[in-house]
């Protein structure tokens, strides 16, 4: 399914790019893992085939849009859909006309699956910021935490990923999510900051799960595991090289265009806060918590309560299982 007010999204304000222009460039829940604390859900297309899914022309002249639509430009344009970003085989062209033809720098957040092949490390090279996934260094972990297409093997996709930093001429980064009780035994923790200090990234993220997961035993470390954790990245990495992502974006999100359309476009890939959706709303429509419900009514968003509060998630079936469902 396409995004309802097209390819593009948001702006979303991140920490780490700034504001962010989204692009949802493969069909919904379509990826090659299957994490436990998905903010999505479960995949529903768990693939490792690569294939144009959309008309990459289509895919260009709806950043094209976007961008004329916003005052003061954007940051980045990122490829951050709710599935596998480099499934996409026409990522690589995409990539090269909003750099060369629009003139925005491109990001792609990946989860580093498909690195191992030559074609994908090519694509994501024309990129300005790619981010990858390193949520374990050992096979059993990583089977557990991100549930992988059976046909990959995690030394495979480590050396993919070593690979493209090796020859990656742009900003390199990475993320590690953490999951209590699956990822965060010490051990596991310094083997994952020796692979990272070999990967070399300008800067390693250390994510947990702040909005609704795919499972509900997907829960956030503890204090003190999320402290190990960055005394080990740093010892590892250098001092200046860790943060912390261990809270959810700020709320200072753009709505544009048709209210209803904008807040379905975000929430298929990013929930939200119901009040930040609320203030973002706003300026587009005299009484935003009407839009919010009538769109409930409808089934299409689900409002899911998580640790204390409500967040706003796309129902794109009433027969797949959503947020806190699980």
């Amino acid at each position: 399914m396409r995004p309802a007010a097209g390819f593009a999204f948001g702006p979303v304000p991140s920490r780490r790019l700034g504001r962010s222009l989204g692009v949802n460039n493969v069909p919904y829940k379509t990826c090659s893992y299957s994490c436990v604390y998905c903010q999505l859900g479960r995949t529903t297309n768990l693939t490792v085939e690569r294939r144009c899914f959309y008309d990459w022309r289509s895919v260009v002249e709806s950043v094209a849009e976007a961008l004329r639509e916003l005052r003061g430009g954007v940051d980045y344009v990122t490829f951050v859909p709710d599935g596998e970003p480099t499934l996409d085989a026409c990522i690589g062209r995409e990539i090269a006309e909003i750099r060369e033809r629009l003139g925005a720098r491109v990001a792609v957040l990946t989860n580093a699956s498909l690195l191992q092949l030559e074609e994908v490390r090519g694509d994501l090279a024309r990129a300005d910021y790619v981010s990858v996934k390193v949520d374990a260094a050992s096979e059993e972990v990583w089977r557990r935490v991100n549930r992988p297409h059976p046909s990959l093997k995690l030394e495979k996709v480590l050396e993919g990923a070593l690979e493209f930093a090796k020859g990656f001429k742009g900003a390199l980064a990475s993320e590690t999510m953490l999951v209590r009780g699956l990822n965060t035994e010490p051990r596991e923790l310094e083997r994952i900051a020796e692979l990272l200090k070999e990967l070399r990234p300008a800067k390693s993220y250390i994510a947990v799960p702040v909005r609704p997961p795919a499972e509900p035993y997907a829960k956030p470390p503890s204090g003190r595991e999320l402290v190990e954790a960055y005394a080990i990245f740093e010892e590892a990495l250098g001092p200046g090289r860790v943060e912390l992502l261990s809270a959810p974006e700020p709320p200072q999100f753009e709505a544009r265009g048709d209210p209803a359309e904008w807040l379905l476009a975000v929430a298929s890939v990013h929930p939200l806060r119901y009040e930040h959706a609320v203030k973002a709303l706003a300026k587009l429509a005299e009484k935003p918590e009407e839009v919010i419900e009538g769109l409930v009514r409808n089934g299409l968003l689900l409002k899911v309560p998580y640790m204390g509060e409500v967040f706003l998630v796309r129902n794109f079936g009433r027969t797949q299982r959503r947020g806190a469902k699980h």
